[in-house]
């Protein structure tokens, strides 16, 4: 009599065994950075939108120098008492110099208005990394700096945080499953006399992640990415504060097609935001931005060149 073959025995036994196995708690992997703990839901649902138009040239010197250009013309919006939306045109050139080594990496940016932006990346040694952005500019009390170290463990990541205005802050997040892993934060802003802590927990496998996170300050955020294929994952996240009783929650996507990726979301208040990057060839890319805010009748519309 024809019909389905039974299961084979030695396959039966197998996935049961491995289902079974012992999870090495001695063995367990490195997990991402605590300040990274949202970083694929912040990919999918949080691009770099813009308004206007945006040309970004950068030219390589030799292999570990680079200089670049960048050009935005669109409007600034104005902070304003009344619900309407208040833009006035501008225009502004940034110059920048970009050194990357295995070991160093040094970012410089001067934009017409006289601000000065700087970003270091040096690893002192195999697990213990330097990181510091600094912005100088000619108003008072506008300029700061951060020095961030990042220790990397066997299971485990720690960091260091000291910035101008008496700022400290130290987190650290440890691995406590294959596909968990949990952490907290702690920090002092001693110019404004504030303080604060923070708890978070992550869960990731081949096809999902999920992040949650609450801090004193009256923050929680959740956030949830499925990665339906390779090319195709759909994110959702909420934030919500528990002491202003604001909430937003937002449903996305990312589509990578074989010259483009196309990202896109729709949020808790009305917020519409779709943003396309084509590459047209080697080294030249389009850029197309959008956003309807129907409920504060705000539409931002931009395109950009990315050549280098």
């Amino acid at each position: 009599m024809a019909g389905i073959a039974p299961p084979s025995p030695v396959s039966d036994n197998k996935n049961a065994d491995d289902s079974k196995k012992p999870v090495d708690y001695m063995n367990l992997p490195c997990p991402i950075p605590y300040e990274e703990l949202h970083r694929e839901a912040l990919m999918s649902l949080k691009p770099e939108f813009f308004e206007g138009m945006r040309f970004d040239f950068t030219k390589g010197l030799n292999q570990r120098f680079s200089l670049s250009h960048s050009v935005f013309m669109g409007p600034m919006e104005l902070p304003s008492q009344s619900a309407e939306v208040i833009k006035i045109p501008t225009a502004h050139y940034e110059f920048g110099a970009n050194f990357i080594d295995p070991k160093l990496m040094l970012f410089g940016r001067l934009m017409t208005d006289g601000r000065l932006n700087a970003r270091v990346k040096c690893d002192l040694t195999d697990d213990l990394t330097l990181k510091a952005n600094a912005q100088l500019t000619s108003e008072p009390h506008m300029s700061h700096a951060m020095f961030n170290f990042d220790y990397k463990g066997k299971d485990y990541r720690t960091q260091l945080q000291l910035g101008n205005g008496a700022l400290f802050g130290a987190s650290y997040i440890q691995s406590v499953t294959p596909h968990m892993s949990m952490g907290g934060e702690v920090f002092w802003a001693g110019q404004h006399r504030k303080s604060g802590v923070g708890y978070a927990a992550r869960y990731e496998n081949d096809k999902m992640v999920g992040t949650g996170q609450v801090a004193s300050t009256g923050m929680v955020a959740l956030s949830y990415v499925q990665k339906i294929s390779e090319k195709v994952s759909m994110a959702t996240d909420l934030m919500y504060n528990y002491m202003s009783r604001d909430v937003t929650a937002s449903v996305g996507y990312d589509y990578i097609l074989r010259q483009a990726r196309l990202r896109g979301k729709i949020d808790s208040n009305g917020c519409t935001s779709a943003f396309l990057e084509e590459r047209l060839n080697m080294g030249l890319n389009f850029i197309l931005s959008a956003e309807l805010d129907h409920k504060k009748k705000d539409y931002k519309f931009g395109f950009g060149l990315t050549v280098g």
